[in-house]
């Protein structure tokens, strides 16, 4: 009897567990590849190395991405509009303090969270590691 028993546990433990992966799934934003390595000792990205600053990146993404330091750690956001078909708004988010506007549709994002109250989607998130003094932001 104790066998099955462990056997339904290993494998409820087995299920359980987190891959870790940040949900995505917007039909409104193309999956691009993306993989950004962030210099923080660079004069460029200094202000990252205080919290709610952000740097832009328009290399990278569907429309670009924001970094943000959000204190205890680094957030990554797309500045493609996440409820809007990304064929009708051509333009990315403007960023301000710690909000990111979709100016097609006027609707303000936080940019420690990427939602938006009564908003569909949240903005779309990438992986951010820190390994150093070097941020490394991937999908």
């Amino acid at each position: 009897m104790k066998n099955p028993i462990l056997f339904v546990v290993f494998v409820l433990t087995l299920f359980s567990c987190d891959t870790g992966r940040i949900n995505n799934n917007n039909p409104n934003i193309p999956n691009y590849p993306v993989n950004l390595q962030i210099n923080l000792n660079l004069p460029a990205y200094s202000n990252l190395q205080f919290p709610s600053n952000h740097i832009v990146d328009y290399s990278q993404g569907a429309r670009g991405i924001v970094v943000f330091n959000a204190g205890s750690s680094f957030v990554a956001f797309d500045l493609a509009c996440p409820n809007q078909a990304f064929s009708s708004c051509g333009s990315p988010m403007t960023i301000s303090g710690i909000n990111a506007t979709c100016t097609c549709e006027n609707t303000v994002y936080n940019l420690y969270s990427g939602q938006c109250a009564g908003q569909t989607y949240p903005m779309k998130q990438y992986r951010v590691d820190v390994n150093g003094s070097t941020l490394v932001i991937y999908n």
